[in-house]
């Protein structure tokens, strides 16, 4: 069964940055892209970010777009978000995404495959 898993969050100060990770295990899928969301509290869950797996395409939401990086690792099926000039309002947790096919890859019901998601929380 597929499993992915983050890890690497943490609590930073504003303007500090931090970078999470994404693993996959358990199985083999064919990856189409991987997606970055996060979810705030009281809030719904939100895009940050996606990359397509093959050419390594990426674009982002405005609010992290210039900030925000992810990359990505073939070899080792690992995706990463650097996040850097961290803002109060990035305080989240944030959950990595697995699509198969190409579908709605800013929505998550374009998604397959979920982490469990790792809390960052930048301070003031």
């Amino acid at each position: 069964q597929v499993q992915l898993v983050e890890s690497g969050g943490g609590l930073v100060q504003a303007g500090g940055s931090l970078r999470i990770s994404c693993a996959a295990s358990g199985g083999t899928f064919n990856s189409y892209g991987r997606g970055w969301f996060r979810q705030a509290p009281g809030k719904e869950r939100e895009f940050v970010g996606y990359i397509r797996w093959s050419g390594g395409m990426t674009y982002y939401a405005d609010s992290v777009k210039g900030r925000f990086t992810i990359s990505r690792d073939n070899t080792k099926n690992t995706v990463a978000l650097q996040m850097n000039s961290l803002k109060p309002e990035d305080t989240a947790v944030y959950y990595c995404a697995a699509a198969t096919t190409l579908k709605s890859t800013t929505h998550s019901q374009g998604y397959d495959y979920w982490g469990q998601g790792t809390q960052v929380t930048v301070s003031s």
